[in-house]
């Protein structure tokens, strides 16, 4: 089955790129805002060093956004469930900051600290930390009441009911927060790019592109962003079917 699903996605993808190059072809508008497919694959073709360079920079802070945000969500999960005082505490600003995009700081971020690499890894922290806490804390909660009485008749204490039952039965939620990091960390740290001075990078070379009017090469980085944002999120799919073996097809 998911052989046939990702024929149809090449099909689908074959007739939209048939459908814009027909578009362009037929002057339905200017080659400077809607350049042709041909022209974009061209663009990524002759300046493929240089493509590579500024993606392998937006990817590289992007994962390690990705990693850091993931492991302090996971914590912060954790410490929500096991203190009644932090959930008093930091559950109001994990709402407040849910309620406040963590794109709309990036100007703040950017005062803060300078421009360069540290303004973008802080926001692409924060945009990936919000949807690990909230979902792996919620999967946390919901574990079942009857097995933990048991395991705690049974003597299990609340590091072992923690760790053995509440975080297994919690990981396909912690997936779900997962694969939308995955999906958002590359944006948030290609428009931490555009707001944070940066010198390298997707956001870097779209913002160079729309100056000198080269609107193939805006669409080939974000073609090559799209690509990588599939990537990622497919790895972190497998992972995370790996993480929760166990758990139906349709919850992962």
């Amino acid at each position: 089955m998911r052989g046939i699903g990702s024929l149809r996605g090449l099909a689908t993808l074959a007739g939209v790129l048939l459908g814009w190059e027909a578009l362009t072809w037929a002057g339905v508008a200017p080659s400077y805002v809607l350049p042709a497919p041909s022209a974009v694959l061209a663009a990524a073709w002759d300046l493929g060093p240089e493509l590579l360079a500024h993606a392998a920079a937006t990817f590289g802070v992007a994962l390690a956004g990705f990693l850091l945000g993931a492991a302090i969500g996971i914590a912060n999960a954790v410490t929500l469930v096991r203190s009644a005082a932090a959930r008093r505490w930091l559950l109001p600003l994990l709402i407040g900051g849910q309620a406040a995009p963590a794109f709309a700081l990036a100007p703040i971020l950017t005062l803060w600290l300078g421009f360069g690499v540290a303004p973008i890894l802080v926001m692409t922290v924060l945009v990936v930390y919000f949807p690990v806490t909230a979902s792996f804390y919620d999967g946390l909660r919901r574990a079942d009441a009857d097995l933990l009485a048991m395991a705690r008749v049974m003597g299990a204490d609340d590091r072992a009911l923690l760790w053995r039952l509440r975080a297994p039965a919690a990981y396909p939620e912690l997936g779900s927060g997962l694969r939308l990091a995955a999906v958002f960390a590359p944006i948030a740290a290609v428009i931490g790019e555009w707001t944070g001075g940066a010198s390298q990078g997707l956001g870097y070379l779209m913002e160079w592109a729309n100056g000198m009017v080269r609107a193939e090469l805006t669409f080939a980085a974000l073609l090559t962003l799209a690509l990588f944002g599939v990537a990622f999120h497919r790895a972190v799919s497998a992972l995370t079917r790996r993480l929760a073996f166990w758990a139906p097809e349709s919850t992962l």
